[in-house]
């Protein structure tokens, strides 16, 4: 009887029933597609005695744990047998005669309650049609630097703008594609260990000045009030300039993402002009739907209020509508061989836009070989609600992964502003390595384009002792320069050895890798410095770098994944194990030395600091990570 083999109960809450696993593979699907995507059929017993029906359930697929798999009969056993993700685990149950749940008796392993079956693995094995194949770019191993290309490097004074009335920070000054182009192969990126360049939206923007929410005038240098998705900025260059950047990128290993605006077009836009229909109405309500106002908030009217009544909102639930601007992303994909995209507020589009985005841009990367993944990551402004970024997230129909802001926040708070301890950090990565789904490719990052440097935020105060305050405060009034002393620096380092020893995409906001100083939009998003620069900052630089190419030289750290063995007050340790190789990563936030346990009881090297250290028990420097390995 099946009750002799106990561990009765429901599915554990806490158990993430989002995965791709349980996708039935496509026959006429790639044959060798990378190891994350790859399916196996994994096979579950459970021996027969005088049960009417047994169940499978388990996070095998994102129904798993409500509807589940009957099990059919063979002799003197009921078997299952379900397409797994390659490499993954997979908690399950019996549900007996729909009553009774039961762990698996021939399974001792258990995590959360449920049954575990770890590191599922073929050597035989199905791939859906959509999987990236071997040779192609593996996303696992980015590291992302987002260019602000009007504020990096002035290659070529031809293409350069000024829009009449722009205040002077809000105004182009001269950055072009040639001056990033310049970089990739000066070989600047490489040295930081960055494999991908986000760049700004590359369509032409409005030629007049913007009125801001602060009632200055800028300009369209962000990108973000296109005018023409047909045509490219001429600010930053003429198109051939842009292919030439991508190819060059390519040539030195380089992948390439393009910020793309599809919440909006400026009202200078003659698409706007011609096709009214395509766009929500600014009168709503005996009003104007403008995002934040009395009329329209940001969230209940979040896909059709305007951000302000110079920018028209898309009405994606015309077909119209959305067929042109996902024809256009995918030609400007298709021009340039760029690789994916950085999707701008996404939250503030109709649902089926990215559906039908994501569809037509798997037919555009079916064309390439070897297959590639394109890259998709998108912006929800959200720091505390992973359910709601989650659901943005979806490597087969929608987004490969988010902008992890609630991350963010805890990093922030527990790292640089040390208002919040590093068990806390500990606490959210635990259940955050996993909660995005086995294939999702979140961005940890730092700091942004939105947000005051985060420099700041490192000081022994913080410059603003809100995690959520965007620094304008500070963008005009007293701007500030380089901290002129070395901790922020360090914990700055601190910040990016997490970043760069996790999962994901980790990001690097341009100027960052320095600890370039300023204040909220527009200072924020000053003028990269490639002269002058302090001794603190030459040596944040190297040591971002040096992050950067353990990352490229030691799998575990980018594809690897994590084990948590402690955390203090001022302390997080943990390791990285690719199951060849693991290594063993401890951050000390604290102004004091510290002593971390529970490593292995050898020598071991710090691959970061080049020194060597004995075990179990290491002392970590104040404001320092070590990076060992046995």
């Amino acid at each position: 009887m099946t009750l002799l083999f106990a561990a009765c109960g429901p599915p554990s809450p806490t158990t993430d029933a989002g995965t791709d696993a349980g996708v039935t593979p496509d026959a006429g699907g790639p044959t060798n597609c990378q190891e994350p995507y790859r399916l196996c059929e994994a096979e579950f017993r459970f021996r027969a005695l005088d049960e009417q029906s047994v169940q499978l359930r388990g996070d095998f697929s994102a129904d798993g744990w409500t509807v589940g798999v009957p099990m059919r009969k063979e002799g003197s056993e009921w078997v299952a047998r379900v397409p797994v993700g390659f490499g993954s685990a997979v908690q399950y149950k019996f549900l007996i005669n729909n009553t009774l749940w039961v762990t698996d008796p021939a399974n001792p392993k258990t995590l959360a309650g449920n049954s575990l079956r770890e590191s599922v693995t073929c050597t035989t094995f199905t791939c859906p049609a959509n999987a990236p194949e071997v040779g192609a770019f593996d996303w696992r191993d980015s590291v992302m630097e987002f260019v602000f290309v009007d504020r990096f490097l002035d290659a070529d004074a031809a293409s350069n703008c000024n829009v009449s009335g722009a205040i002077a920070s809000g105004q182009y000054q001269g950055g072009d594609w040639k001056g990033v182009t310049q970089k990739i192969t000066e070989g600047y990126f490489t040295q930081l260990g960055v494999n991908t360049l986000w760049l700004t939206v590359p369509v032409k923007n409005a030629t007049v000045g913007g009125l801001g929410a602060d009632g200055r005038t800028y300009s369209a240098f962000h990108g973000y009030w296109p005018t023409d998705l047909e045509q490219y900025e001429s600010c930053f260059g003429s198109k051939q300039d842009l292919i030439d950047l991508v190819t060059a990128a390519h040539a030195n290993g380089l992948q390439v993402l393009f910020d793309f605006a599809m919440v909006h077009m400026h009202t200078q836009s003659a698409i706007y002009a011609q096709h009214p229909e395509w766009f929500w109405p600014l009168p709503f309500n005996s009003g104007q739907c403008v995002c934040g106002s009395n009329v329209c908030d940001w969230n209940s009217q979040g896909e059709r209020c305007w951000f302000t009544d110079y920018l028209p909102h898309w009405n994606y639930t015309v077909a119209a509508a959305r067929d042109y601007t996902v024809n256009q992303a995918v030609r400007i994909l298709r021009e340039t061989n760029a690789d994916g995209f950085r999707l701008d507020a996404i939250k503030h589009v109709d649902a089926s836009w990215l559906l039908q985005l994501r569809t037509e841009v798997e037919k555009l990367a079916a064309t390439r070989s070897p297959r590639p993944r394109m890259y998709f990551v998108g912006e929800t402004y959200d720091f505390g609600n992973r359910d709601y970024l989650k659901s943005f997230v979806d490597p087969k129909t929608k987004l490969d992964g988010q902008f992890d802001f609630p991350l963010r926040l805890q990093l922030l708070q527990s790292v640089l502003m040390r208002s919040s301890p590093m068990t806390a950090l500990r606490d959210l990565v635990a259940t955050n390595d996993a909660f995005y789904g086995p294939n999702a490719l979140m961005s940890p990052w730092i700091g942004n384009h939105d947000l005051g440097r985060v420099i700041h935020m490192a000081e022994d105060t913080p410059m603003w002792g809100d995690p959520y305050a965007d620094g304008k405060d500070r963008a005009f009034n007293n701007p500030p320069g380089v901290p002129m002393y070395r901790r922020p620096f360090e914990r700055l380092a601190n910040a990016f050895a997490f970043m760069l020893t996790s999962p994901g995409v980790p990001l690097v906001y341009y100027g960052d890798e320095l600890g370039l100083p300023g204040g909220g939009d527009p200072d924020n998003r000053r003028f990269m410095p490639w002269t002058g620069l302090t001794a603190d900052q030459q040596w944040l630089k190297a040591r971002v770098s040096a992050l950067g190419q353990l990352r490229k030289a030691h799998a575990a750290l980018r594809r690897g994944k994590r084990t948590i063995i402690s955390a203090t007050d001022n302390t997080f340790t943990y390791s990285m194990s690719d199951g060849t190789e693991t290594l063993y990563i401890s951050i000390n936030r604290g102004d004091s030395d510290e002593t971390v346990s529970g490593l292995p009881s050898q020598s071991m090297q710090d691959l970061l600091n080049q020194s060597s250290v004995s075990g179990p028990s290491v002392l970590v420097p104040a404001r320092s990570t070590r990076v060992l390995k046995p």
